[in-house]
């Protein structure tokens, strides 16, 4: 029987839906330097703010106007690693989202869950492209999206979280499955 819980998996990862038994593991991977130092308004101070978000986010995996945010899971170990997530920025455009807790870093994950995450998302919501935003001194960040085959379109001055900073945005589409233009 299929677990319903699951989005998708690898050979290493699985990526399944949110739920409460995970706040204590979401709220000590929130709190790690490059996760305060990037996605700020991801850092949960204590295990009842991660519950918080974790009902709001297990509460609306089907409306397409809400974050999409799934935990990510070693296999073998069924430890949570971080999540991967696809947000409407409001505009009719989605962008991805990652974050890899600083002990499981280095390895590939992010880069193998975005691979496994997006053509699923993808197809689900209908969407032709996705966007990726991230500071420009997030050379994790742009490691990953262009390993992921996303296409830089900018770099410069631009709005993130609120503030005018230096920024990249890129942009992903799936590749065409037959060679027609």
């Amino acid at each position: 029987m299929k677990n319903e819980a699951i989005v998708t998996q690898t050979d290493r990862l699985i990526l399944q839906k949110f739920d409460e038994s995970m706040a204590e593991a979401v709220h000590l991977l929130s709190i790690d330097d490059p996760n305060r130092r990037f996605q700020s308004d991801e850092v949960f101070e204590t295990v009842e703010d991660a519950r918080e978000t974790i009902q709001f986010l297990a509460a609306h995996y089907d409306d397409e106007t809400a974050p999409q945010v799934y935990p990510i899971l070693l296999k073998e170990q069924g430890c949570n690693i971080g999540h991967v997530e696809l947000v409407p920025m409001g505009n009719g455009d989605w962008e991805i989202g990652y974050h890899i807790g600083e002990a499981f870093t280095r390895r590939g994950y992010a880069a193998e869950a975005v691979t496994a995450f997006l053509p699923v998302m993808m197809a689900r919501w209908g969407l032709p492209y996705v966007l990726g935003v991230c500071v420009a001194e997030n050379t994790a960040s742009r490691g990953v999206m262009e390993k992921c085959g996303f296409v830089k379109e900018f770099e410069g001055i631009g709005l993130y979280h609120g503030e005018n900073r230096p920024i990249c945005r890129y942009r992903f589409t799936l590749p065409r499955e037959d060679n027609r233009p």
